[in-house]
């Protein structure tokens, strides 16, 4: 009974096993043929062999999830890019106003030029008394300038005055260059038109000579350009915007000259008739006829030492005094005896028109023979 329920149990478990595959199929199968119950019953051990599954080889796959009919897919949001920061300009640094120094910031030419060389002591010229007789023995010395606006006027530029193209009459013997004009120059009343500026940026001295503003921009009849730290002259042959070649800034009587108690120049002046020839430091002929009997452009000429100026005003007084110690040089055509200056609401006119005292006689020429620059 025991072993027949024994063989029962293990037909049993045998069916179990087959139904789940495996080795075990073939212990059933022997026991089914009616062999020893002994021999056909497995062992504990085959039992446990024939439970542990055999691998297959293949990984068991992962069930996919079944998408649902119908169902879209949502698309994912890219991650927003971050924004770099919009680099600030680097600010330039706002330039300094350049500052324009007053004309006394330089030098009119070195102490060496002969605009700036005492003449009192070298000797009267042998021809002097010709001279003097052609401009006017008997006219009387005359301020062209005045405290009513009359005179040459300069204006004092810098390097950031705006330049300005200027067409020539004469423009072979013009220095053609870029102009430093303001806005609102100051220029010599009548047919002249004298323009004149100093940049005392660069200490250069810019002259234009019958200046005129035109729809198509500045004209001139002739311009020069001198540097004020050097003594170099024009080409011989050539005008500037005066009729000498010669520079006129450094000839006006100035009143800041005057308020320093002396001027320490030579003074330009005009005569009547000059004649066909110039001599130093005058490059430019203006004139006709002989140079025996008519002053040259470029004559140097001193009030005489004998004359009496004390009982002149003080603005006189000192113009006498220049014209005892450093003459005036003959620079233009025009009236007798006429020294240039700069009009300034200072001047004592009253005290300026007595210097109508002295007379052509009172002046003599002054010999330069080797008397030059440097």
């Amino acid at each position: 009974m025991a072993s027949q329920a024994g063989r029962r149990a293990a037909f049993a478990l045998a069916a179990a096993l087959a139904f789940l595959g495996g080795g075990v199929g073939a212990a059933l199968t022997q026991s089914n043929r009616g062999g020893d119950a002994a021999s056909a019953a497995p062992s504990g051990t085959a039992v446990a062999a024939a439970l542990t599954p055999r691998p297959t080889g293949l990984a068991a796959a992962t069930p996919k999830p079944t998408p649902t009919a119908g169902a879209v897919a949502t698309p994912r949001a890219s991650p927003a890019a971050t924004p770099k920061p919009t680099p600030k300009p680097t600010p330039k640094p706002t330039p300094k106003p350049v500052v324009i120094p007053p004309l006394s910031a330089c030098a009119i030419f070195p102490a060496t030029n002969v605009w700036n060389k005492r003449v009192d002591g070298l000797p009267v010229a042998a021809n002097s008394d010709v001279m003097v007789a052609a401009i006017g023995i008997g006219s009387s010395l005359h301020p062209d300038f005045s405290a009513t606006g009359y005179g040459i006027p300069y204006n004092v530029v810098g390097s950031s005055t705006p330049r300005s193209t200027v067409s020539f009459t004469y423009a072979s013997e013009s220095d053609r260059v870029r102009y430093p004009i303001p806005t609102k120059p100051k220029i010599e009343g009548g047919s002249d038109r004298h323009l004149l500026m100093v940049d005392t940026n660069a200490c250069k001295l810019y002259e234009l000579f019958a200046a005129v503003h035109t729809t198509s921009g500045w004209h001139a009849g002739s311009g020069a350009v001198w540097d004020l730290r050097s003594n170099r002259l024009r080409p011989a042959g050539w005008t500037s915007a005066d009729a000498a070649g010669l520079p006129i800034l450094p000839g006006l009587v100035r009143y800041d000259d005057v308020l320093r108690g002396a001027i320490k120049h030579a003074i330009r002046f005009t005569a009547p008739v000059t004649c066909n020839g110039y001599i130093y430091p005058a490059r430019h002929k203006a004139g006709s006829g002989s140079c025996a009997t008519r002053p040259p452009m470029g004559l140097r000429v001193r009030l005489k030492k004998s004359v009496d100026i004390s009982k002149y005003g003080s603005q006189a007084r000192i113009v006498l005094t220049a014209l005892k110690r450093y003459g005036m040089i003959l620079a233009d055509n025009g009236s007798p005896w006429y020294i240039t200056g700069a009009p300034s609401s200072k001047w004592n006119d009253d005290v300026l028109h007595t210097l109508g005292g002295i007379k052509g006689s009172d002046f003599e020429v002054v010999d330069t023979t080797g008397f030059v620059n440097g």
